[in-house]
């Protein structure tokens, strides 16, 4: 069997006490002081996670940027170089095989940060596909990705000088400690935030700087279980669960990051049919009316039939009360009640449009 793999900052995450969880291959740190308190971190003050875990990749060569726009599925001449935009990969049947973000260097060159148990296969996908003069190099233990979160990273980043201001979705160059380093103002939280990308020898110093930096912000190391609740809160998918390759962008709700207009990307024909045949499930939000707790594969009745499917669960710490994402039918519209059988119970969950609480993401 094989050993997962560990980040550049494992040392670390052992020092701080943290427990782990294999996540994608990657063996990372899941809690340090409770998924609570570190929720609540990110959402009133800071924290930083280690995300190593997720893939990298760098497309380049002549027309690399022409490349990738043909397979992905958003439309990469909506952004210029210095910004970062949502992807998905999908198959010719319009199934997901892994949902990314593109960042755009220049017309020659893209980097792409797929998922960590993706990113072998979407790799492989496009090297077979990319035209001479356009290399695929699977960087993905090359780099270390550390996300800082939370209204207060702009004060952390700011006090190690680093670059920090940038338009939402944008990154920029910069330096710490004799290396480089990009600096993306994205992140899975929902929070303001930024993600650093930075080689992997250079990692721990830059952990334990940003640690430093934000003590005075009350800054928290966050693990995965954090990341979770966070990100379910918002509304965002996750791979393997609210995406998949059974589960298209159209039936999760993703029409926006999909260029309708393009002339063609993979799995376009399948897409387009789905659009405008207007049937099939659809993911929705679900909101605890009572003190059930959903959990991923949870059968979700209407009137005692079933009607779809929780594909993500949680306790919202924000809100007190159990939230999801599921897969429904197209007859379920948002405001109906809904049941989900919790542990056979029937517990009662009103249908909302997600994000669940107020998103600070884009605030300049």
């Amino acid at each position: 069997m094989t050993e997962p793999l560990t980040s550049p900052l494992h040392d670390r995450h052992v020092a701080l006490g943290a427990k782990f969880s294999e996540f994608g291959g990657w063996l990372m740190p899941l809690q340090y002081s409770g998924v609570v308190a570190e929720h609540r971190a990110v959402r009133s003050a800071v924290g930083v996670f280690d995300v190593s875990h997720l893939g990298k990749a760098r497309v380049r060569g002549a027309g690399a940027a022409a490349f990738v726009n043909a397979c992905l599925t958003n439309d990469l001449d909506r952004i210029g170089p210095g910004q970062a935009q949502y992807n998905l990969l999908c198959a010719a049947d319009g199934g997901v095989v892994d949902d990314l973000i593109a960042y755009l260097i220049s017309p020659e060159e893209v980097f792409l940060i797929p998922n960590a148990a993706n990113t072998t296969t979407v790799v492989r996908l496009l090297s077979e596909a990319a035209p001479a003069g356009v290399e695929v190099v699977n960087e993905h233990t090359a780099h270390a990705v550390i996300a800082v979160q939370g209204t207060s990273s702009d004060e952390v980043l700011s006090a190690l000088g680093l670059p920090v201001g940038q338009d939402y979705m944008s990154f920029a160059s910069g330096a710490w400690g004799g290396s480089g380093l990009i600096v993306c103002r994205t992140g899975y939280t929902g929070e303001r935030g930024y993600e650093l990308v930075v080689p992997a020898e250079a990692a721990a110093p830059l952990w334990d700087a940003v640690l430093a930096a934000g003590a005075e912000y009350d800054i928290l190391p966050c693990g995965l279980g954090a990341r979770d609740t966070l990100r379910t809160e918002m509304g965002y998918p996750l791979h393997g669960h609210d995406l998949s390759p059974e589960i298209s962008p159209v039936m999760a709700n993703l029409g926006w990051a999909v260029g309708w207009n393009k002339p063609s990307f993979w799995g376009a024909d399948a897409l387009r049919a789905q659009r405008e045949a207007k049937s099939g499930p659809l993911l929705r939000g679900l909101k605890a009316l009572g003190r059930g707790i959903p959990r991923p594969h949870m059968r979700v009745q209407a009137g005692g039939a079933d009607v779809g499917e929780v594909t993500s669960g949680t306790f919202s710490p924000t809100l007190g009360t159990g939230i999801a994402l599921a897969l429904l039918d197209r007859s379920v519209a948002v405001g109906h009640t809904v049941d989900v059988v919790v542990r056979d119970r029937l517990e009662p969950f009103e249908v909302v449009k997600p994000p669940f609480v107020t998103p600070g993401v884009r605030e300049s």
